[in-house]
């Protein structure tokens, strides 16, 4: 099964996914998050960090989290996952891959739900399939991947991206079985309107590129019967490019990009659990 929205004329998507949050805003986001349980990053037993959701706006409020190399990035996930296997909490949900989802407001994230961020910035998905393992012991409902962008700016190529990420799906259906595997789109950049330090290298992955792997991913995920989530069309504007407005740069998201993030993700909860209802 997959969460996907059809894309054939990009000026239409962009009018009806603007209506669709819209809505979807009303409904969702104007409920409270008192139940919305955050396991990292930085503080793995933590409701709340505040200082994370400084964050995402402006470089200098990342502070010393920013200068962090990837090995202590490492380190402390490890930190994390185990206080999340030892502590087994109710309803836990994992995001995995890169600054994406590292930077996700965690008052932004589902309620009802405890979620553990594993998440580095710059990952690449060869690294994120080495680096499974550190939350291997947790017992969660759900995991959402998200990773390829940097793969791209890198000079990775397509099939070495696709064979990465199915790769972690297998990892993450073997090792954890019972738990919902939710393979999410890669998103949008830019493009000329980037203002990202590495646009040059944007520009070389044109989002028709992204459109392709996107498709192909889904062909994934069918293929091993795990869920995909087509983020890409509530991201792209008319053109198929990040909409300005929910990026602080072209590539990174700000607060009203993670907003309709959650939107999506909220969404997609609703929907699960409707069609279990049925069944």
């Amino acid at each position: 099964m997959s969460i996907t929205i059809k894309q054939p004329v990009w000026a239409f998507i962009s009018l009806f996914t603007n209506c669709l949050l819209l809505f979807a805003l009303v409904l969702v986001v104007g409920k409270q998050q008192g139940n919305n349980r955050f396991l990292g990053t930085m503080t793995a037993v933590s409701d709340r960090t505040p200082s994370k959701n400084q964050a995402i706006n402006t470089l200098a409020s990342m502070g010393k989290r920013h200068k962090l190399n990837y090995q202590q990035w490492v380190d402390i996930l490890k930190q994390e996952a185990r206080v999340a296997a030892e502590k087994k909490p109710s309803n836990l949900s994992i995001l995995a891959g890169d600054s994406l989802s590292l930077w996700f407001p965690p008052e932004l994230l589902p309620e009802e739900k405890h979620w553990l961020n594993q998440g580095i910035s710059g990952e690449k998905s060869q690294g994120l399939l080495k680096r499974l393992n550190l939350f291997d012991k947790t017992q969660p409902k759900a995991i959402f991947v998200m990773i390829g962008i940097n793969d791209l700016i890198a000079g990775v190529s397509d099939r070495e991206i696709l064979e990465n990420q199915e790769k972690i799906v297998d990892y993450l259906q073997n090792t954890h079985p019972k738990t919902e595997i939710i393979v999410q789109s890669i998103l949008p950049h830019g493009s000329r309107q980037a203002t990202w330090e590495g646009k040059d290298k944007l520009l070389q992955t044109p989002n028709s590129r992204i459109r392709k792997l996107n498709k192909k991913l889904l062909a994934i995920a069918k293929k091993r019967g795990v869920k995909f989530l087509n983020l890409y069309p509530l991201f792209a504007d008319s053109q198929g490019n990040l909409r300005l407005e929910l990026s602080t740069d072209g590539l990174h998201l700000n607060s009203q990009g993670y907003i309709v993030w959650r939107t999506a993700l909220q969404l997609y909860t609703q929907m699960e659990l409707g069609n279990r209802k049925k069944e």
